[in-house]
C-alpha cells in the first residue's frame, strides 16, 4: 500500500510559487496521506490543508509585500529587519481571521519543523501542538538574525529551515512511499555557504545554542543532501519534483506585487503542465 507525502520547502516570498501549485491542488482535489513543510511552506500549507486558498494568494501576492514588513518600519516596530509579528497580526490574525482549529479539529495528519533553540536542532509540530495565535506558524517563518525569536509554549523557536530546508527526509521517516515535492527555486539555483557576518550574528543572538551557528555554517550540505535525495528518488519513481519552470527575481524578504502574480501564477501553470505526470504518479490515472 503506497503512502503519499507532500513535501513543501520555504523561500519568503518566492513561497508565491508555492501557494499557486498549492491552488492548483486544491481545484483538482488532490489530497495526501501525510503533509510537511517549512518556513512560508508551512503557512500555505495550513492554508491549504484547510481548503484557504485565497488567504494563501492574499497573503503572497499582497500582504507579503506590505513595504511596513520590512527595512526601517520593520527596525522601528520590532527591531529587525523582517516584521512577522506585524504581518501575521495585522493580516492573517486581525484582517483574514485566520485560524488553525481546523487542523486540530479533524486531526490532520501534517507537520510543520522548527528550529528549537533550546534543543540546538529542527523539531516536528503537528495541529495538537498548534492554537490560534498563529505564534507556531510565526515562528515557522521566523529566519535568523532578521527576524525576532518567537516564544512558544516553552520553546524558543525560528525557521527551521536552518537544518531542513527541504524536508524530504521528515516524510520518509514518516512512512511515506512517495512524495510531491514542491520547491521554490528553478533548477539551476546555486546555494552558496551562509555569509560570515551573519554567522557571526547568529553566534552573538543565540548565545544559548551553540548548535545553532554550527548548523547555520553547513546550511548550504544540509541543503544539497536534500536535493541529492529528492534526486536518487525521482530517479527510482518513488518522488515528483516540481520547481519554478523559468526564473523570477524576488528576494527571500522582498518583492512586488506583480513579481509575486508572476510567480502565483507560475506555480499554477506549472502544476497544469505536469498535470497528467502528477496524477499517474499519485496513481489517479
Amino acid at each position: 500500500m503506497e503512502r503519499y507525502g507532500l513535501v513543501l520547502e520555504g523561500g519568503g516570498v518566492r513561497g508565491a510559487y508555492t501557494a499557486g501549485a498549492l491552488a492548483w491542488l486544491q481545484d483538482n482535489d488532490i489530497t495526501f496521506d501525510y503533509s510537511v513543510g517549512i518556513s512560508s511552506g508551512a503557512l500555505y500549507l495550513c492554508c491549504y490543508l484547510m481548503k484557504e486558498k485565497d488567504i494563501a494568494y492574499r497573503t503572497a501576492v499582497f500582504h507579503a509585500n506590505d513595504p511596513k514588513n520590512t527595512g526601517l518600519a520593520a527596525l522601528r516596530k520590532e527591531h529587525h529587519y523582517v516584521a512577522y509579528k506585524y504581518m501575521f497580526n495585522r493580516y492573517l490574525r486581525d484582517q483574514e481571521h485566520l485560524s488553525l482549529k481546523p487542523l486540530k479539529d479533524n486531526h490532520v495528519n501534517m507537520e510543520v519543523g522548527v528550529y528549537d533553540l533550546k534543543e540546538g536542532k529542527t523539531v516536528w509540530m503537528n495541529p495538537d501542538d498548534m492554537d490560534d495565535t498563529l505564534d507556531l506558524i510565526q515562528g515557522c517563518c521566523a529566519l535568523p538574525v532578521a527576524s525576532a525569536v518567537v516564544d512558544y509554549h516553552g520553546r524558543r523557536i525560528l525557521d527551521g529551515g536552518i537544518t531542513k530546508m527541504i524536508p524530504i527526509e521528515r516524510a520518509v521517516e514518516v512512512g511515506c512511499t512517495k512524495c510531491l515535492v514542491i520547491t521554490t527555486k528553478p533548477a539551476d539555483y546555486v546555494r552558496k555557504p551562509g555569509s560570515p557576518i551573519v554567522n557571526w550574528l547568529i553566534k552573538r543572538m543565540y548565545k544559548e545554542c551553540p548548535q545553532a551557528a554550527k548548523d547555520y555554517e553547513v546550511r548550504h550540505i544540509n541543503y544539497y543532501k536534500q536535493i541529492g535525495m529528492i534526486n536518487d528518488m525521482v530517479e527510482q519513481g518513488t518522488a515528483l519534483h516540481v520547481r519554478p519552470s523559468k526564473n523570477i527575481h524576488v528576494s527571500r524578504f522582498k518583492g512586488d506585487v506583480d513579481k509575486c502574480q508572476e510567480l502565483y501564477d507560475l506555480g499554477y501553470r506549472d502544476m497544469e503542465e505536469r498535470r497528467q505526470d502528477i496524477l499517474q504518479f499519485l496513481g489517479r490515472k
